[in-house]
């Protein structure tokens, strides 16, 4: 009996290692993979639904178009014990393939994470007075005056927590009042402005003041996520000997690196775009408003003097940490009028804003930790190119089987230049 079980066992073992991995599928056959999974019904055909034009015309100003970008999916992503497909959408390369690799690397156990409720803060400016004072003595009236407006998201679970008030001297004398306002699964910049533009009426009658700005931050601090991972040394190890190189040295190379964007700003700019490649991936993908990602969370890093994630050696390895502040949703804007904004959440799996934030942040990690660790392993290049190899190819006229002969010769000879790419293609033809 335990004869034939181990019989088995190499049989299935060796039909599973016969099958293609995903990346080797054609389109249509990923979307049969995705099916047997169980991916809901109509999901994948909705990632190529089309926008229509009209429609379009309705959403921005001056439309005389549409475009579109490749929507990829990172496999193996584990968060909290619960295991996604997470799907990303931009134009670069390797981005996808890093975070499909490095997530793939945590596992078993994956990522661990937590978020912050979904406060945002919005803040009201009074130009020419210091009237801290009058806001410490009525601070009832404020509160009252806050959480009446704030009553519409008490059906979601949120509503209005509470203000500070602080007072600049600058060009003039300027009160700021900082109001904060759980938004629930929004990201609440209409929320947050109604309620700005309502107080500040109030506080304009009450004091007879000059209201300056009135409107939501997204230096969204009150609303952070913070995930970690551990990458284990003896699974970098395996990966390291396929490329003849020293694990230990690659480990402490990678903390080095990690330094220096600690320390010097213009490594850390570099640093967080590897970042934010995964993030902005993920925002695009699910419709989220990137540029007030963006914005907060290169303020964040800026305040802090920090890179956004950070890392340390330890015996088992390297544990990586990520804490971002992150305004998401999965309610409201363009996720209702884009259909692949629409679909990507339903392929995700996710209702909660809080959720969606933290598989953001943790893709954002697997791509930062990718892009240190290749740098440090082999150089950037080497693989990116790889994967650019396919664009040189149609950008030398390859067409169907020619792209995959024209790359794969490429990257063969690591010489990736247009005009090599012309004369491999035109080999090519002259042998059929």
């Amino acid at each position: 009996m335990l004869k034939v079980a181990k019989i088995l066992y190499k049989d299935i073992v060796g039909r599973e290692s016969m099958e293609k991995k995903f990346y080797e599928l054609s389109v249509k056959e990923r979307w049969e993979k995705l099916r047997e999974e169980g991916v809901e019904k109509g999901v994948i055909e909705g990632f190529n639904q089309e926008l229509p034009l009209e429609h379009a015309d309705l959403i921005i100003e001056n439309v005389v178009g549409k475009i579109s970008l490749p929507l990829g999916v990172v496999r193996n992503f584990k968060l909290n014990g619960k295991t996604y497909n997470v799907p990303m959408a931009l134009e670069e390369p390797s981005v996808v393939a890093a975070a499909n690799k490095f997530s793939k690397l945590t596992l078993p156990e994956g990522f661990k994470g937590e978020a912050d409720e979904s406060v945002m803060i919005g803040e009201i400016q009074i130009i020419g007075k210091d009237v801290e004072r009058w806001f410490r003595e009525n601070k009832e009236i404020i509160e009252e005056l806050g959480k009446e407006l704030g009553k519409p998201m008490e059906t979601y679970g949120g509503g209005w927590r509470g203000f500070d008030v602080k007072v600049f001297r600058g060009r003039k004398t300027y009160t700021v009042l900082y109001f904060y306002v759980d938004v629930a699964d929004s990201m609440g910049a209409n929320t947050v402005n109604t309620i700005a533009e309502s107080l500040a009426e109030e506080i304009k009658e009450r004091l007879g003041v000059r209201i300056g700005l009135k409107i939501i931050s997204n230096l969204a601090t009150k609303r952070k996520v913070r995930v970690r991972a551990l990458w284990r040394k003896e699974v970098l190890r395996k990966d390291c000997e396929k490329s003849g190189v020293d694990v230990e040295e690659v480990l402490d190379s990678f903390i080095d690196a990690y330094e220096l964007a600690r320390i010097d700003p213009y490594r850390r700019a570099t640093n967080n775009k590897g970042i934010m490649n995964g993030i902005d991936g993920v925002a695009l993908a699910t419709g989220q408003d990137w540029r007030a990602i963006e914005a907060g969370a290169h303020m964040y890093s800026c305040i802090k003097n920090e890179p956004l994630a950070s890392y340390r050696l330890s015996r088992e390895g390297i544990l990586g940490e990520i804490e971002i502040p992150l305004a998401v949703a999965t309610v409201g804007g363009a996720i209702n009028s884009l259909p692949h904004a629409k679909n990507s959440l339903k392929f995700l799996g996710v209702k909660k804003a809080e959720e969606l934030a933290m598989i953001m942040a943790g893709i954002g990690l697997a791509n930062n930790f990718a892009a240190i660790y290749s740098i440090v392993k082999e150089g950037i290049q080497k693989g990116h190119m790889k994967l650019h190899a396919k664009n040189i190819a149609i950008l030398a006229g390859a067409k169907g089987n020619e792209i995959k002969k024209v790359a794969g010769e490429l990257a063969r000879i690591r010489d990736y230049r247009l005009e090599t790419a012309k004369r491999i293609l035109e080999e090519i033809r002259k042998e059929k």
